[in-house]
């Protein structure tokens, strides 16, 4: 009676032995990833903040808005009475003293006109007092000339002083925000080189804690990989199994069965 033979290949038994830990293992550690928190691995604490200087920097950007006062200054030099609070205090006293010895010295030239008149013989007659009435009208004219230039003087200074102090604050308003931008400009340069150290290391931090959620499966992977180069240098063993051949009876029917389906595809 023939015999019919079945081959199975089995990996060594050591290598066998070897699978079935890994597999319970790799189960394990996949269920511990499901069920890991990943916001610890992956949160918002591994995102660098602003440091102190970017900090100060923020609340500085108000003094880009330094030049409102000195703009509202330079405006309030620019009206036609913007000269009168540059005026000097002593103009007046000034002014008086002046006249005071322009009076002084005009009194001194009547003796003149008195000697000349005696020496012409005209002494207390109208030619005199036409000489007089002249000598004083000149002389107003010339004092009103004088105060007219004192004050001219005075004012022409109060415009001067006027116009530098309205200079002085343009320029103010241009240099207030120019150098707090230049303030700000630093701050957020050094805030920026220390948010960047500050991530660097949250950076390496959060490595560190993916390396050691993966850690376990890197392992079993690796061990995986072990075990499968073990079972490609080791074949495995093979083993046969055999089983009896068909009766006769059976093999009988089956030839029936055959000749039974070939009629009826004639017929």
């Amino acid at each position: 009676m023939a015999e019919v033979s079945t081959v199975v290949q089995q990996p060594p038994e050591f290598i066998e032995a070897a699978a079935k830990p890994f597999i319970t293992q790799l189960q394990q550690v996949t269920g511990e990833l499901k069920e890991a928190d990943l916001s610890k691995v992956y949160g918002p604490q591994f995102t660098a903040g602003l440091g102190a200087l970017t900090q100060q920097a923020l609340g500085k950007a108000g003094g880009l808005g330094a030049y409102e006062p000195y703009l509202q200054q330079a405006a309030a030099l620019t009206g036609p009475t913007a000269y009168q609070a540059y005026m000097s205090p002593y103009q007046q006293d000034v002014i008086g003293t002046t006249l005071a010895e322009f009076d002084v010295q005009a009194q001194k030239g009547l003796p003149a006109l008195a000697q000349q008149a005696i020496s012409a013989g005209a002494f207390g007659g109208g030619r005199e007092g036409v000489q007089r009435a002249e000598y004083q009208a000149a002389s107003d004219r010339n004092r009103a000339a004088l105060q007219a230039q004192l004050l001219q003087q005075g004012f022409g200074q109060a415009q001067n002083l006027a116009q530098q102090d309205y200079l002085r604050n343009i320029q103010l308003a241009q240099q207030a925000p120019a150098l707090a931008g230049q303030q700000i400009s630093a701050l957020t340069t050094l805030g920026g080189l220390q948010q960047s150290q500050q991530q660097a290391q949250l950076a390496a931090q959060q490595q560190l804690a993916q390396q050691q959620l993966m850690q376990p499966l890197q392992a079993t992977q690796a061990l995986g990989s072990g075990i499968t180069g073990l079972i490609a240098g080791y074949p495995g063993s093979t083993q046969t199994q055999t089983q009896p051949s068909p009766t006769p009876l059976q093999t009988a029917l089956g030839a029936g069965a055959t000749l039974a389906g070939v009629y009826r595809a004639f017929t």
